[in-house]
């Protein structure tokens, strides 16, 4: 089974914090929104590159607690039981924290 097709018997790390997750993203598309408003109003640029680089943080933040959710259970637990879902978990938690340092 391949990282992404996990079944749903299986609860993801972040669950416990599925709420503030989700308020999070709430507040984060309010921001996406405001954005598109200024531009919409013609708003001076430096204002919205300053919404725009506040939204890149919000989002910065969930994806590394997200990203600290699943080193703490999902690789760890995997890790635990060793084998090739071991090296499956780690490889894919370093292809991640690839893709977040490079955006």
């Amino acid at each position: 089974m391949s990282p992404s097709s996990e079944t749903s018997t299986h609860a993801h790390g972040y669950i416990s914090d599925k709420d503030k997750y989700l308020k999070r993203m709430g507040r984060i598309e309010g921001q996406a929104r405001g954005i598109s408003k200024m531009i919409d109003e013609e708003k001076y640029c430096i204002d919205i590159l300053t919404q725009i680089s506040a939204l890149t943080s919000a989002l910065q933040v969930v994806a590394l607690g997200l990203l600290d959710d699943h080193l703490k259970h999902c690789v760890l637990d995997a890790a635990k039981l060793g084998g090739d879902d071991a090296a499956a978990k780690i490889k894919e938690a370093s292809d991640a924290i690839s893709r977040l340092v490079r955006s």
